[in-house]
């Protein structure tokens, strides 16, 4: 039975202040890990709206994208409880843009343990607890400048129906 392909999609934000870049320290099956304010895009959203949504509930900061550095696949193959292996591809939207201020009264999503800042040497003595290899992937094309512009991702307004009949 041939079994049509879907990858995740997922948006993340690529917050960079004083030359250090805000993470977040997450738990995980593997325990806490570093990523970059990111997660599954929602239906309804597009991927400027669930980037804002991921940043504000990750780090309680207000988030707005000002470019895209860059679209990335990356494949995370693991063992399941029952002894198989769970085979993700992930399609990732990376967004740099603007930290906002914190909201009053925001928490960190379920299983955020903190923010925190590091320069790009952290990061990149850090990458055995990133969570993806994407995090200092897009830190890096970040760093050489990689943008490109907001209209480069068009989201057709049905996409703001999703489930309407």
């Amino acid at each position: 039975m041939n079994m049509r392909w879907k990858p995740s999609v997922t948006v993340a934000a690529i917050i960079e202040k004083d030359g250090k870049f805000m993470l977040v320290e997450e738990m995980t099956p593997n325990g806490l890990m570093l990523n970059n304010p990111a997660g599954h895009l929602d239906p309804g959203e597009s991927p400027l709206q669930g980037c804002a949504r991921e940043a504000l509930e990750e780090t309680t900061h207000t988030f707005t994208p000002t470019a895209l550095v860059g679209i990335y696949l990356s494949r995370l193959q693991r063992p399941t409880p029952t002894g198989g292996i769970e085979d993700i591809t992930y399609l990732r939207f990376a967004f740099c843009g603007q930290l906002g201020p914190q909201v009053s009264g925001a928490q960190l999503d379920h299983g955020i343990a903190r923010t925190l800042w590091l320069s790009p040497e952290e990061v990149r003595q850090s990458a055995a607890r990133h969570r993806s290899p994407l995090v200092l992937t897009c830190m890096e094309d970040y760093l050489r400048g990689q943008r490109f512009a907001l209209e480069t991702i068009t989201t057709d307004p049905s996409v703001a129906h999703f489930g309407a009949l």
